[in-house]
């Protein structure tokens, strides 16, 4: 595994998204996952599975410190007293004594981004949190957000994928040190019928998704594909045994736009 070093944080470069995963099966595909390999597992509050993913963690007798835990706190728990009993909340769901990494899951307006990252900042020092970062944060938040934090951010976690151009959120991350992670890294899917990722991954004897993939990593960026298959686990994480040409990774990079976006909502921020 490979790791994205990030304001003292090291993020393995792939990691299990749960997003959607539920009971059982959510446990059961964490635990598979930490025994293929995986050593990064992101879940959120408002994805209801932080115990499953807490169940699948201690099923599949990795060691605890070899595994780096990220949650994420909903909108609504923003409020400085809020997100920290939201975190123990996580922290009693999951069985965890501290998580490796609490993002804030989306910018909200209703609560001055001051008063949530002091709290944000406030978790770390109380040694609940390892890191802190942000999540769904447009250029203009991550540079307010940077400037006012009492700790250091490590990364913003946003869509990203060849069809959705982000070199400006990326750009941003990196001026502050911040690694990006990417959420929805093969496009829900629709990765696994391109033809032009297909063919670029002949050779390697990869497919589409795993040059996909490949095309994150070699931007050390951090990705976490969700699947609900186990074999799927093995590909997405066999992705460390080639490499992209300079053209092969400029030829993937001139396919994404502004308008490849797949996850948006009425709450979100005004995208760069």
């Amino acid at each position: 595994m490979r790791f994205v070093e990030a304001n003292g944080a090291e993020i393995p470069a792939i990691g299990l998204g749960t997003w959607e995963l539920r009971g059982p099966t959510c446990a059961r595909l964490v635990e598979q996952a930490l025994k293929l390999g995986y050593r990064h597992i992101d879940t959120a509050q408002v994805y209801e599975n932080e115990r499953e993913v807490g169940q699948g963690l201690r099923s599949s007798r990795v060691r605890r410190d070899e595994v780096f835990v990220t949650t994420k706190v909903w909108t609504t728990h923003f409020a400085p007293n809020d997100l920290e009993r939201s975190t123990k909340e996580s922290l009693t769901k999951l069985r965890l004594s501290e998580i490796d990494l609490l993002l804030l899951h989306w910018p909200n307006p209703q609560v001055p981004l001051t008063e949530t990252l002091g709290a944000l900042a406030h978790a770390k020092k109380l040694g609940i949190v390892r890191h802190i970062g942000v999540s769904n944060f447009t250029v203009a938040l991550l540079e307010e957000a940077a400037a006012v934090c009492p700790e250091p951010l490590v990364c913003n976690q946003v869509e990203y994928h060849p069809y959705l151009d982000q070199s400006r959120v990326k750009d941003a991350c990196a001026r502050h040190g911040m690694a990006l992670v990417a959420y929805s890294p093969v496009a829900k899917g629709r990765i696994k019928s391109d033809q032009t990722l297909a063919r670029i991954g002949k050779p390697y004897g990869k497919t589409a998704a795993q040059v996909c993939l490949r095309w994150l990593v070699q931007q050390n960026v951090s990705a976490i594909p969700r699947t609900s298959r186990v074999e799927r686990l093995s590909e997405n994480i066999d992705v460390f045994d080639f490499a992209l040409s300079d053209g092969e990774m400029r030829q993937i990079s001139s396919m994404g736009s502004k308008t490849g976006r797949l996850t948006d909502y009425g709450f979100a921020p005004k995208w760069d």
